[in-house]
């Protein structure tokens, strides 16, 4: 179960049943979480948001005030973030980008581009041949982790074969094509790696400390000055705990030794989650409640083709039961024997659960029912259209109160 948020609690109790589903993001709550966040951090490491996790323009606007830019993975998020925050610095990563995705970048300005691969960075250098001024680049770098990290991590992007950024071997080879002039339209300012999601701020210091050392290792052998290193977000997200958070100073007390250590190098770092998982709520009412083979079912309105996480994830959304009275209808109000309740939505499909052992006095038909950590890879990775359901209303909440 998640403690609701004054806010949350005021907007779910007083939400016409005409506008459930909905989401709320807590424009407020957001920037107050960002300022700590980058307050936490030394001056020379740069804070991008990540806009994967959540592309909501408001939320993108709320953020510009403590973030020195925002990464996109596609030209679609490219345009889209452009427009919604004109003028903020852009780096353009992720695999697979097209000539028109790299077209679009160089004609933007993009600050950053994030080269994945052998074959990326020959079609960026024949776009940039003939370039007025050079286009910088950073090479994404598949490191190794160690086994025991792989394990604890949540998603793991590097340390093992996967389609993200370059093997070590072609990244050092293609650092020295850069560096002997092979790309004359391009330069090479660092390395990229983002290695790994879901830890803690002890094991992203340890990772972040072994990137910079093989960049700067890399960058000695081929006498280049290395200027940047990225290493990625991943801080990790506790669905089981809701309120708890990563621990941002001590991960920016650990980022303060490496660029002490280093004064000539920025560090940036791409949080996506962590930043805005937070401030998103998502709200329904519950329609029916019953029992199957011993156990107990709260059926409500929307479900994961709204908030895909707890089936991305595969966990137990937190959420709050916020009770109704009242009760219209001329037979009994269904509700529930236990308090080990499974939510479930509209779908027909048994993977549309939402939250398991679901523990409450009374859940009944009509209550309405609360999810924390909504603010992140929760509606944009939806599968909206699945059975057609009317898609949820958005409301926002900022020192004025809350809005459509």
């Amino acid at each position: 179960m998640i403690t609701l948020s004054d806010t949350a609690a005021g907007w779910a109790r007083t939400l016409p049943e005409a506008d459930l589903p909905a989401y709320l993001y807590d424009l407020a709550a957001l920037r107050d979480h960002a300022a700590t966040v980058r307050a936490a951090l030394p001056e020379q490491v740069q804070l991008y948001y990540a806009a994967k996790a959540n592309p909501e323009p408001r939320l993108l606007s709320a953020l510009a005030g403590s973030v020195d830019g925002f990464e996109v993975s596609s030209g679609g998020e490219l345009a889209h973030v452009a427009g919604a925050v004109p003028s903020h610095p852009l780096a353009f990563g992720g695999p697979g980008k097209t000539a028109a995705e790299l077209r679009a970048a160089l004609d933007h300005g993009v600050h950053r581009i994030h080269v994945e691969s052998v074959g990326e960075l020959r079609a960026l250098g024949a776009l940039t041949a003939q370039a007025a001024q050079p286009v910088d680049v950073l090479l994404r770098v598949n490191l190794p982790l160690d086994s025991r990290t792989l394990a604890d991590s949540a998603l793991a992007m590097g340390g093992r074969p996967t389609p993200f950024g370059l093997d070590p071997h072609d990244a050092a080879g293609l650092l020295a094509e850069l560096a002997g002039g092979r790309y004359p339209g391009l330069r090479w300012r660092g390395v990229h790696a983002h290695l790994t999601s879901g830890l803690e701020a002890p094991e992203l210091a340890t990772i972040a400390a072994a990137v910079v050392r093989w960049a700067t290792e890399t960058a000695d052998r081929h006498d280049v000055a290395l200027t940047e290193v990225n290493i990625g977000g991943g801080m990790n997200v506790d669905y089981t705990a809701p309120e708890r958070r990563f621990d941002w100073a001590a991960y920016g007390a650990a980022l303060d030794d490496l660029v002490q250590a280093t004064p000539e190098l920025r560090l940036r770092i791409e949080p996506g989650r962590s930043l805005t998982a937070y401030c998103g709520w998502y709200a329904t009412d519950v329609l029916d409640v019953k029992s199957s083979h011993g156990g107990e079912f709260a059926i409500v309105r929307g479900g994961t083709h709204h908030l895909r996480t707890p089936a991305t994830k595969g966990h137990s959304q937190p959420c709050a039961v916020v009770p109704v009275d009242g009760w219209d209808q001329p037979w009994a109000r269904p509700r529930a024997a236990t308090t080990a309740v499974t939510v479930a939505g509209q779908l027909c499909t048994p993977k549309d659960q939402l939250a398991h052992n679901v523990s409450s006095d009374v859940l009944r038909a009509g209550d309405r029912i609360v999810f924390g950590l909504a603010g992140a890879y929760a509606w944009n990775i939806s599968h909206h259209d699945f059975l057609m359901h009317p898609p949820p209303t958005f409301h926002f909440a900022d020192d004025t109160g809350v809005s459509r």
